[in-house]
């Protein structure tokens, strides 16, 4: 390990995402293992252009790998984008002694990390922490797991009223440019129909798919909608457009919406994130920047931020065929 990094501080930015506390707990637990110091920044970026910083020991994260949100708060800073900002930003670090940085965050936090290495020569390593799972270099980011099982657990629900009263319910999910979330949900969740950016149906075989359904004897379904979907204007629409055409359905809509990010983060999320958290700190710790800890095939592994952020998570089309045959 390197000798000449002694102070890191550990950063949280964006949207929050179950597993961030379990992450932080990880970086500030594996620095205090190599005997280097560690320095919690409050509310992201902009908590570093302000300075707002905490000195973090092993007892200071206890009772939090439970927890959802941050317990560093986050925020999306306008100040971090331009150069005068992140000069403050870099200024404050050095007057805190801090030799480099961990970022938690997802594509935008990223782009911010890289800039600053860019400019300030300063190493930092990111952990993926956004619902989404839409960074390429990792199979899985954090909190993706606990939002699967967040939004099966409530569909699950939805579906006892809509089997009750034979309606026909609309469920929308997060996932504004990538459909990992509906899909993923649809399957567990035993759904109709899915819609997701990737896979642009159609109002007409959306119809087709509903009439195939009420044909074979559901009296009642279920259409998980990611929000970025391109099928209509928006969920209400799609509601609209079935009612005008099949008026034999009682059609409702769900939004779960942010109740998607909140919670526990499951096992899984608790154990990616102390993973993730002890890999950033070691390889800063062997001189390596500028990179993202992910996971591919069970195996904790290194890529670089501009691929993660450029580089284009396709979606599983055999998934996409299972959804298919599962709607059967």
């Amino acid at each position: 390990m390197s000798t000449n990094i002694n102070k890191i501080a550990v950063l949280t930015s964006g949207g929050d995402s179950p597993g961030m506390n379990a992450a932080i707990r990880a970086v500030v637990r594996t620095c205090a293992y190599h005997n280097v110091n560690c320095l919690g920044v409050y509310r992201g970026y902009q908590g570093m252009i302000e300075g707002d910083f905490k000195e973090m020991g092993p007892r200071s994260v206890n009772n939090i790998i439970n927890k959802g949100g941050t317990i560093l708060k986050s925020a999306r800073s306008k100040d971090f984008m331009t150069a005068e900002g992140r000069k403050k930003a870099y200024n404050h670090l050095k007057k805190a002694n801090v030799d480099a940085l961990v970022v938690i965050g997802g594509d935008g936090s990223f782009t911010g990390a890289e800039i600053f290495n860019k400019e300030f020569n300063f190493p930092v390593i990111g952990i993926p922490g956004t619902i989404d799972n839409d960074i390429f270099g990792t199979s899985h980011t954090l909190g993706y797991d606990t939002a699967l099982n967040t939004v099966v657990d409530v569909i699950d629900k939805i579906r006892d009223t809509a089997s009750s009263h034979n309606r026909l319910f609309f469920v929308e999910v997060m996932g504004r440019d990538a459909g990992h979330i509906a899909l993923n949900t649809g399957i567990g969740a035993g759904a109709e129909e899915i819609l997701i950016p990737e896979e642009d149906l159609g109002l007409d075989r959306l119809l087709e798919s509903l009439k195939r359904s009420k044909e074979s004897g559901k009296s009642s379904s279920i259409v998980v909608v990611s929000e970025g979907d391109k099928t209509g204007k928006n969920v209400f629409e799609l509601k609209d457009y079935v009612e005008e055409h099949m008026p034999e359905y009682d059609v409702r809509v769900s939004v779960l919406g942010h109740m998607q990010r909140g919670g526990a983060p499951s096992c899984f999320d608790r154990v990616l994130a102390s993973r993730l958290g002890v890999k950033a700190v070691e390889a800063l710790l062997e001189g390596k920047s500028n990179f993202m800890a992910g996971i591919l095939s069970d195996k904790i592994v290194l890529t670089p931020l501009e691929q993660a952020i450029k580089g284009h998570f396709e979606i599983d089309k055999e998934l996409i065929r299972v959804s298919d045959i599962m709607s059967t």
